[in-house]
């Protein structure tokens, strides 16, 4: 995992204008995995960013990159409340609540829908994947669309130009942590 791949998968979160991102990579081994995991969170952890390891395939990890503050708020709406619920989600804990997404994305045929609230999907697009089957979505892009779908065209558009501005920049000698807006 490298400073590159963060940016690449995560610079709307890291600019502040996202909850989370997901991404896969490769890695050679756990200790380098957990030792490069730890050093990203020495990095950022003062900005408001935590990368946090959801699961590992053979020599595969997915990565959650997010922002405690926006996740907690955005999981406390009644809404969500209800849908995680639902999925046997228990506490307010941030920490328990990941860890219930860990197992639920080991242990689900399917990938766990209400993975959309964690990277801070509008929650009726949520619900809509969910009661749609991922089917008769209006647009996708970054999710699936079923309800504002000229807000999510303009929120799409504004997370591509943010991923550019944040690649040409880290090419450009900026770090991760220059780069990393403290919200």
């Amino acid at each position: 995992m490298s400073e590159e791949l963060l940016v690449r998968h995560c610079s709307p979160t890291l600019a502040g204008l996202k909850t989370g991102n997901l991404f896969n990579c490769k890695f050679e081994g756990i200790t380098e995995l957990k030792s490069t995991i730890e050093y990203m969170n020495n990095m950022l952890n003062s900005k408001g960013v935590y990368v946090y390891l959801l699961k590992l395939w053979g020599d595969r990890a997915l990565i959650y990159v997010f922002r405690p503050n926006k996740l907690k708020k955005d999981l406390s709406q009644e809404d969500s409340k209800k849908l995680l619920s639902k999925a046997g989600y228990s506490g307010n804990n941030i920490r328990d609540y990941l860890e219930h997404l860990s197992e639920r994305i080991y242990k689900c045929q399917e990938f766990p829908h209400e993975i959309g609230l964690f990277l801070g999907y509008p929650i009726d697009d949520v619900k809509g994947f969910i009661e749609n089957k991922g089917r008769n979505c209006k647009c996708a892009g970054c999710w699936k669309v079923y309800t504002n779908e000229c807000e999510a065209m303009k929120t799409f558009a504004k997370f591509k130009k943010c991923t550019d501005v944040y690649c040409k920049k880290l090419h450009e000698g900026l770090s991760i942590v220059s780069l990393t807006i403290a919200v």
